[in-house]
């Protein structure tokens, strides 16, 4: 045997094609073939923007003493945890449950039926080798300690995030957010934002949640520590200030030192944060963010299908942030007297500071306060710095760039088009519209054949059937691109796709979904219970079900919906940030949306834009079962079960 990745598309995999290990990809033939030669298997899972995923392959994959070892002892499997978030999520589960930490890259060590027995993250190459050496002694010499643990183990992740048995609760109380948040607050950095540990994560559901909290319960100190974090994530070298885009996470606690990946669902989800945040704060520098995070994905992360690619690698020419970092020298080749100011703005100092005369930009003033200091004109300012942005972007232009991910997937798309239609809905910019559109488009006349939709594209190519999370942001997208819009057939599709997910994925005492369809060939069919860095698919699809239950007057969509957040209720209180799109949940059934029913000729957009205040569903049709009671040619609104009288006019429709 040889290395088998060659003939791959994904690119982690590709990647690794020319190690020495004799790699193969997942399928269900490979653990056939461990069976049939009695051999350990490793799974070792990554994605091709992370950083030690890179240092691991130089360290061990790429040495041939390792290679040599684990091709004598191990069937080797690379897993590209982007394509195959499913398998990802249990061997991450078993190391979770043998290390109590995880992480990328992920090496699971497995039976030759795919138990695991033993495994972890990152491991430098004496420590591999002494892994390998053991286990593969153990397997030989102690076969039956190795399959009683693997047996111990198996059951503990069978277990894990899984809810068969529904929960009954009498009824929802606003205390319980009232805890949730209460607990959460303790944890808080009051001085630089988001939570009192590094590292530091965006972490977009989080403070969604906590603004609509604040802004349902006057809370001014949530409030401020909102506002507080995003103005530090603005600022931050988390964000890239030449060329917009939102990196992965910073490594300290004060957003300065990014990882400095960048991903598509981070800067998707910013999108439609910052947003939010712009109407609830008024803060120019947001919408700055917004537009300018925007161009970064249209420049640099756009594929010919209309879809964006996933991801750009931490790293160039072997260093990790050497595409985006500054010395002093190169500011002042550049901008020669003017490289004080730049500096000045940029934090090219000892601010700015980072390791080996590199220096990362970041921000501590908005434009205003910056140009006041240096006693100049804000638009003279505004004109240097566009001038400034242009030069930077330039010199940046010809070093050698950082590894594009070029793979298309689903539910990263999906969550980008929600972020860029809520920008839509606030800042009434047409490119905003038009990319998602394209975005959907792309979803449902490529990835979708009529019954199944597939997650992954790559070189045109389509492969990998679609999990829970890809279906629900899905839903939620094309459900709000029939709000923006009044196009029917947007909604018509995420109903299929909603009766699609009933059938295949929901439990059906508990009504939580699988995060797999019925055909999981995975030792182990769990759900996804937990918000993290992305909402968790079953928490989006509970939103999901509300929203499709509503305009459909679905009773078990309605009452999946409710179920669903029954069984999370007791005991979200502990874990605020792992909750906080349940929250949100909660939330909507304690204070549910305005329901509009425009059964007139007023504007659907006008419609759109003018319930950026607050929290609306809109529906346009009489067709629909929650608008057939209503009064044609005129608008209805709806609130707590009752409705008001029907008006003309959106003016009059908002006093209401």
């Amino acid at each position: 045997m040889a290395n088998q990745l060659g003939n791959e598309s994904s690119p982690y995999l590709l990647q690794h094609a020319k190690n020495p290990v004799h790699w193969v990809a997942w399928s269900e033939e490979v653990f056939e073939r461990a069976q049939i030669e009695d051999k350990l298997v490793l799974i070792s899972v990554g994605y091709s923007a992370c950083h030690w995923c890179h240092v691991m392959e130089h360290e061990c994959f790429e040495d041939q003493e390792v290679a040599d070892l684990m091709n004598t002892h191990f069937i080797n499997i690379k897993v590209d945890r982007e394509e195959r978030p499913d398998v990802d999520q249990i061997y991450m589960t078993a190391v979770q449950l043998m290390t109590q930490r995880g992480g990328w890259p992920l090496n699971c060590f497995t039976l030759p039926d795919g138990r695991p027995i033993y495994g972890g993250t990152y491991f430098p190459k004496d420590q591999w080798i002494h892994i390998l050496k053991s286990l593969a002694h153990t397997y030989a010499n102690d076969r039956i300690k190795a399959l009683e643990y693997a047996k111990q183990l198996l059951e503990g992740i069978q277990q894990a995030e899984l809810i068969s048995v529904p929960q009954e609760i009498a009824g929802f109380e606003a205390e319980r957010l009232h805890e949730m948040v209460v607990r959460w607050a303790r944890s808080f950095d009051t001085f630089e934002g988001g939570t009192n540990k590094a590292p530091k994560f965006p972490l977009p559901n989080n403070w969604l949640f906590l603004m609509r909290y604040a802004q349902l319960f006057d809370e001014e100190k949530i409030e401020k520590q909102v506002r507080l974090t995003l103005d530090k994530i603005a600022f931050g070298g988390i964000y890239d200030h030449v060329a917009g885009g939102f990196t992965r996470y910073s490594v300290d606690v004060l957003w300065k030192v990014p990882h400095f990946e960048k991903m598509l669902y981070d800067n998707g989800q910013l999108l439609g944060l910052y947003a939010n945040a712009y109407v609830h704060f008024n803060v120019p520098h947001y919408k700055d963010l917004v537009f300018q995070t925007f161009d970064f994905l249209e420049r640099e992360m756009c594929s010919e299908l209309g879809a964006y690619f996933c991801a750009l690698d931490a790293d160039s020419e072997g260093e990790e942030g050497k595409f985006y970092c500054w010395t002093i020298k190169e500011i002042e080749d550049l901008f020669g007297s003017r490289a004080e100011r730049v500096k000045r703005f940029y934090h090219i100092n000892q601010i700015g500071y980072w390791e080996d005369d590199k220096h990362i930009p970041l921000r501590k003033h908005t434009d205003e306060a910056f140009a006041k200091a240096e006693g100049i004109a804000l638009n003279d300012w505004l004109q240097q710095k566009t001038e400034i942005l242009e030069t930077l972007l330039y010199a940046r232009s010809l070093r050698e760039r950082p590894g594009l991910d070029h793979k298309l997937l689903v539910s990263w798309n999906a969550i980008t088009a929600k972020g860029l239609l809520e920008s839509y809905r606030v800042f009434e910019a047409d490119a905003f519209l038009v990319r998602a559109l394209k975005i959907l488009s792309w979803i449902k006349e490529v990835q979708w054949d009529g019954r199944q939709l597939m997650r992954v594209n790559t070189n045109k190519q389509k492969s990998v059937d679609a999990f829970l999370e890809d279906y629900a942001h899905t839903i939620e997208a094309f459900s709000l691109a029939y709000q923006c819009t009044g196009q029917l057939d947007f909604l018509d599709f995420a109903k299929v796709l909603t009766e699609k997910v009933a059938a295949e994925f929901q439990h059906p005492n508990s009504k939580m979904c699988f995060f797999t369809e019925t055909n999981s060939a995975l030792i182990s069919r769990n759900m996804e219970l937990h918000d993290n860095v992305i909402a968790s698919s079953n928490s989006v699809m509970a939103h999901a079900f509300l929203t499709m239950g509503y305009y459909y007057q679905n009773q078990d969509w309605l009452k999946s919906a409710r179920q669903m957040l029954e069984n999370i209720y007791d005991g979200m209180e502990t874990y605020g940030s792992g909750y906080s799109n349940w929250g949100l949940l909660l939330c909507r059934h304690l204070y549910p949306e305005k329901q509009w029913h425009v059964l007139n000729k007023t504007s659907t957009f006008e419609v759109f834009k003018a319930t950026k205040q607050s929290h609306y569903l809109l529906s346009y049709h009489k067709s629909l079962p929650c608008s057939q009671a209503y009064t044609t040619d005129a608008i209805s609104v709806c609130e707590f079960g009752s409705c008001f009288r029907p008006v003309q006019t959106i003016e009059e429709a908002l006093i209401l």
